[in-house]
């Protein structure tokens, strides 16, 4: 891998502050799926390790939780900066295990980057309370206090920001962290290790242990069943989610949970068309579509659907598929085989059932798992596209007649984590953002997530926020004081 700086290439695990193989040697391959090609074999851990990892976050955690928030901040200012100096080797690490276009990889790190920034400085503002006392003798005081050794489970889509966005609060709060990346992905975690190692973290503060998909349910199950992790934060599909609710049951862990979605696109016949085009675009073919804020269901009045169709079939059609590391790539591949059957799955079942491919439709020429850009009219809700998440390159649109209508296509669903839509009727933007069952609501836009913003869902898309003011709380404990005898 041509990096600038090869140490930032890891073949082994962190923890305790030291790089580490698996007890028996294992190890698994990172490929690149725009290629095939092996990239590194990393350590296939299990619950013997992620246990010592757990101890030794255990062990580091009363000294990171006295320092001064003051302290913990400088840390995580030199990660910050330490991310920014190595930006241009973490993207392209990223853009080969993962497959991403380099232009949106080094997006992601700056991204990534900007919520461990943000973090460092709402340590300073982790703030108390003191009530009115009812009684002339007592004083009564609310600190907040960080809740103790955090798991963090983390997707392969955004390598980079799926940890800082969990990370950065946690150990702002004074938490220490065991984090397990998704196997596709794991180089770019232990990149993030490094450069935590280099910005003085100490020993056992942070942690990365990694592992195949046939050891995962070990390191999760141990995540979630040992006493000593008081906070498991996940990101990724609702199915595994309710699992590691499940498993975290026994201990009363808090949780918090970033889940699937079925995110509709509205685009009501007020609306700037050029505009709603451009916003679908950013929105679905991101990624390759692998994003769960993506539009699944692009959902058009029936007096601009043609229109919109048509606009959008083009602007598809023009997007250029390839290896992310080429010049003017805007799509690379899907991460893996399985995720291809499931695009291809959608496709046909949206075809047998009435549905016509505008553009696209297809495995791109290129092969491998490169599919191309997709648009299909006349899609119903009886079609899988309805209701699972494609996570894929497929722009289903459906048609309707009325706003009422399109609010309740757009809430049939078990999902609620972001919803999109376009109009340039004042009142309506007021109206429908405040009758969208979502947790995040995009008005004129196809993107809308940033460090500052509280990122989340309701209903079936998970528990929690990230980011934000409110992103530290959920590593935060309330302790209320009472003191007596004061006259």
């Amino acid at each position: 891998m041509n990096l600038n700086d090869l140490q930032l290439l890891k073949s082994l695990a962190y923890v305790d502050g030291a790089w580490c193989g698996a007890d028996g040697g294992a190890t698994f391959p990172v490929t690149d799926p725009a290629s095939g090609a092996l990239v590194a074999a990393v350590p296939d851990m299990g619950a013997a390790e992620t246990r010592r990892a757990i101890a030794a976050a255990d062990r580091a955690w009363p000294a990171w939780r006295n320092k001064t928030a003051k302290e913990r901040a400088a840390v995580l200012r030199k990660w910050y900066e330490l991310m920014l100096a190595n930006a241009a080797d973490i993207a392209r690490m990223m853009t080969i295990e993962q497959g991403k276009p380099y232009a949106e990889a080094m997006g992601e790190v700056l991204y990534a980057a900007s919520f461990v920034e943000w973090f460092a400085e709402e340590a300073k503002r982790v703030y108390g309370d003191t009530i009115p006392a009812t009684q002339a003798d007592k004083r009564l005081i609310v600190v907040k206090q960080p809740i103790g050794v955090c798991a963090a489970i983390t997707p392969w889509n955004f390598p980079a920001a799926m940890i800082t966005r969990k990370v950065g609060p946690a150990l702002a709060a004074g938490c220490t962290v065991v984090v397990k990346p998704a196997e596709q992905t794991p180089l770019t975690a232990l990149a993030l290790a490094e450069l935590a190692h280099r910005a003085g973290f100490p020993a056992g503060v942070f942690n990365v242990v990694t592992g195949s998909a046939a050891s995962a349910p070990k390191i999760g199950g141990e995540l979630t069943g040992n006493p000593t992790v008081r906070k498991l934060s996940f990101t990724g599909s609702t199915e595994v989610g309710r699992l590691l609710m499940a498993q975290c049951a026994p201990s009363v862990k808090k949780v918090s949970l970033e889940l699937g979605g079925n995110a509709p696109l509205i685009v009501f016949d007020d609306a700037d068309l050029d505009a709603a085009v451009e916003g679908a675009l950013a929105s679905k073919y991101r990624n390759t579509g692998q994003t769960c804020v993506c539009a699944n269901r692009l959902l058009v009045q029936e007096g601009v659907y043609d229109a919109f169709a048509v606009k959008l079939a083009v602007r598809a059609k023009e997007l250029r598929v390839g290896s992310g590391l080429e010049e003017g790539v805007v799509q690379g591949p899907l991460i893996d085989e399985q995720a291809l059957a499931k695009v291809e799955e959608h496709v046909a079942d949206a075809l047998a059932k009435g549905a016509k491919v505008l553009t696209g439709g297809r495995r791109h020429a290129l092969g491998g798992t490169f599919y191309e850009p997709t648009v299909i009219a006349d899609v119903t809700p009886d079609m899988k596209c309805a209701r699972e998440e494609t996570f894929g390159p497929v722009a289903p649109l459906f048609r309707f007649k009325t706003e009422a209508e399109a609010i309740a296509m757009a809430n049939d669903t078990e999902f609620g984590l972001a919803a999109y839509f376009f109009s340039r009727d004042v009142a309506r933007c007021f109206r429908v953002g405040e009758a969208l069952e979502y947790g995040m609501v995009g008005v004129n836009t196809g993107i809308m997530s940033n460090e500052v913003a509280p990122f989340g869902g309701v209903k079936q898309s998970g528990i929690g926020r990230e980011g934000s003011k409110y992103g530290i709380e959920e590593y935060l404990e309330i302790k209320y004081l009472c003191f007596g005898g004061i006259a």
